[in-house]
This record gives C-alpha cells, structure tokens and sequence, in this order.
C-alpha cells in the first residue's frame, strides 16, 4: 500500500514539475490587442485630461512640452489675481494704506467684506486675494495701484502685451466673468502659463510672489487695528506634490474651475495651466490634471546643454569668399574660410527620443576682404519646430582681397628664394 502511494506521489510531482516547466517555456503570442498594451508609452494624450485647455510648460525656457488646445481663448476667473499680485508688488508699496470705495465693499462673494471707508496695508490685501482669493480684495487693490478698476484693466493689458500674451484681454482685476465693446475677459492656458513664468522666474518682485502664495494662513487688522481676519491658503497642489512652488484656482460660472501652479524637481521647474477643467461637482479635476501633468514632465523632460558647437550631423562649416585670399598661391580661384558658432550653452528639457534639429543660414555672395570674427550668418537649433537656440555664425580666419600687389609680392618672393 505504501508503495503504491509513493508511486502516486512521485507521478504527481513528475506531472507537476512538466507542467510549471512548460508554463515558463512555452511561446507568448503576441496578440495586436496585447501588443498595444505592453508596448512602452510615455506620451502624454489630451483625452486622458479632463481640462479643455491645458499647458505644460518649462519654467526655464518658456518652452511647452505639452499642450491640449493651449492657444485656445477661454475665461480664467481668479487665476486673473497672479496678475493684480505681481502688478501691485511691481507698483505699490507693502506699507501702502488702501482706502476702501462703495464699488470694492459692493462685490460680490468671495469676499473680505470690507467696508466702505475701511483701509488696509497692501501686503495684508495680498494675503487675502491670494490666499481666500477676495473679489473686494482685488477692486481695491486695482484702485490704489491704477486710480480705477478701467485704469488698472490697461496696465494688465499693457503688461500681458509685454509678456507677450497676444490672446489675453482682462476687463476685472478680479477674474469674475465680464463682457465689454472689445471682447470678454479671456486668456488661454498658454499665455497663463506664460504669465506664471514671469511671476515666478522673471519679475524683480518674484520672490515677493512665492512667500505670498506659499503661505499657509495670515492674519491681519485693518489700519486701524480694527477687525481681526483670518485667509487660509486654498491651494491644494503645494501638499500634494514633493516641490510644488505656487498656485492659483479659479471658478466661474463661464470659466469652470482653472488653475496655474508651478513645481520644482531637482533643477528643472514646471508649470501647469488649465482651463475649463470641470463644473461642479467636479472640483477635484483640477487637482487630478494637475498632478498628471506635472508627474509626466518629471518622468520624461530631462536637461540637455546645447552649445554653438552642437551639431548633430558633425558638419564642418565652410563659407566661400569671392576674390578671397588666405596665403599660398593667389589664384584666381574663390577661397574656403572655416565658420563656426558663438555663444553660450543653453540647457534645454528634452525628451529622451527627442532630436535636436539644425538649419544654417549663410550669407550668400560673400566678397572679400572678411575680418576674422565677422559674423556671416546664423545657426537655429529647434526641437519639434520649435526654436530653442540661435548661434552667429563667425569666420574663424581673415580673408584679405586678392589685389594686384598680393600677386606680385608673392611673384618677387619666389624670386628671392
């Protein structure tokens, strides 16, 4: 009986091993269905967000690495404020007294609740548009700073104008939706972008800006000490990522919930801008593309310097130099001058299959004589039609003119020998 067990066993085990055996060694046919899915994809796709309009943006070199619809015009309710903070950090004084008119105390909620002939010290009003995001805030900031809510409308213009945001019109200081004779008040999710970079990178008050919209909860009086109030920082994104920098949310009725944030990971700094990114009940959206967007840009851009002498065809330049003449023999042939670019390195964010492309551009019908340094023309290095770096061009040698006396002090040299 116990053999005959034994013998059971053993057969079984025997089975056992062939059996997990073949399962390791047997073929894997690939299916086009499960190709798809084991088929490595780091790209990004606009259907995976819930946003209209969204960018993803290198802080450093304006560059967009990702967009949906991103020069699409669209509302921007309070994501408006980055731009009423950074103009009245650049134009007023933190000790400055705000007086509080009818128009400022009669907007509507979310507001402070000031009063009419209430003033506050403007670095308090700026806790309070940045963090609770106040819509009384913002009119009397706008009225200090701009004389009038129109007045102030011109200077944002002017600014974004600057900034180079062709496809933004503010109407508010305040990002509540509004119509005028030339249009609504507007942006698109690139140029939102682009003015968060300014905030962050390139304002003289950008450090101003970050203690601000980094701040946790301040409170404040007014003026006169009277009143104690109380803003809490909505920005959800600075504890939900490891480097997140700042932020902005917005809702309106037109614009659905927005929002703009930056994040810094090593030395590479992100900003994320969306619009039209739900209506309520779905506020978490925003929070949802935020943290998507800014987790693909750390997992696939990383930095790659490009120089002058980048070339990615290892091309030697050359330049043809009619009635050129460099020594040797003056023959009556033209001369080959040696070009190479000048300039500084530039650390670009670049996918790892991304290719860096080049276009030289030489001024044609070149006469000599040409001085060694003289630019001659340019080299454009793109990334995806992209412009990220142009480089002049140099003549690396002096090209004199091949005159009659040349020739002939070359003939009485030989003579001499």
């Amino acid at each position: 009986m116990m053999k005959r067990l034994a013998g059971r066993s053993g057969m079984f085990l025997l089975l056992l091993i062939l059996e997990i055996t073949l399962l390791f060694t047997a073929p894997v046919i690939v299916t086009a269905e499960n190709a798809a899915e084991d088929t490595s994809d780091s790209e990004m796709r606009p259907s995976e967000l819930y946003a209209r309009y969204a960018v993803l943006m290198d802080a450093e070199t304006g560059r967009i690495l990702f967009s949906k619809s991103g020069d699409t015009e669209a509302p921007m309710a309070s994501t408006t404020k980055i731009m009423t903070c950074i103009l009245a950090l650049e134009n007023g004084t933190l000790t400055d007294k705000v007086s509080v008119s009818s128009e400022a105390a009669s907007q509507p909620e979310v507001s402070l609740g000031m009063k009419e002939g209430q003033s506050f010290y403007l670095k308090d009003l700026l806790y309070s548009l940045m963090l609770e995001s106040h819509n009384d805030t913002a009119v009397a900031i706008a009225e200090h700073i701009g004389g009038s809510v129109p007045e102030f409308a011109n200077m944002m213009n002017t600014k974004a104008e600057e900034l180079g945001c062709m496809s933004t019109y503010f109407i508010t200081p305040n990002g509540l939706d509004a119509k005028d004779e030339n249009d609504i008040h507007h942006t698109t999710a690139q140029d939102l972008a682009r003015m968060m970079k300014y905030c962050i990178t390139e304002s003289p008050a950008k450090e101003h800006f970050l203690e601000i919209t980094r701040t946790g909860s301040y409170t404040f009086s007014d003026s006169n000490g009277n009143g104690t109030y109380t803003c809490t920082n909505h920005n959800a994104f600075l504890k939900m990522m490891d480097g997140a920098l700042t932020g902005k949310t917005g809702f309106t009725a037109d614009a659905g919930y927005c929002y703009v944030g930056a994040l810094q990971n090593d030395d590479r700094t992100f900003i994320v801008a969306l619009l039209a990114c739900g209506w309520p009940n779905n506020k978490g959206y925003k929070w949802s593309d935020t943290r998507k967007l800014m987790t693909y840009g750390i997992e696939n851009y990383f930095y790659r310097d490009v120089g002058p002498s980048y070339d990615p065809y290892n091309a030697e330049l050359t330049v043809d130099v009619e009635n050129g003449y460099t020594g040797g023999f003056p023959d009556s042939k033209n001369t080959d001058i040696n070009v190479s670019a000048q300039g500084s390195l530039v650390r670009v964010l670049l996918k790892q299959n991304e290719e860096i492309e080049s276009e030289v551009q030489l001024i044609e019908n070149i006469s000599a004589p040409i001085k060694a340094g003289a630019q001659i023309g340019e080299i454009t290095y793109s990334v995806n039609g992209n412009r990220i770096a142009v480089y002049p061009l140099c003549a690396e040698e002096t090209a004199l003119e091949r005159t009659f006396k040349i020739c002939l002090d070359y003939v009485v040299s030989l003579v001499l020998l």
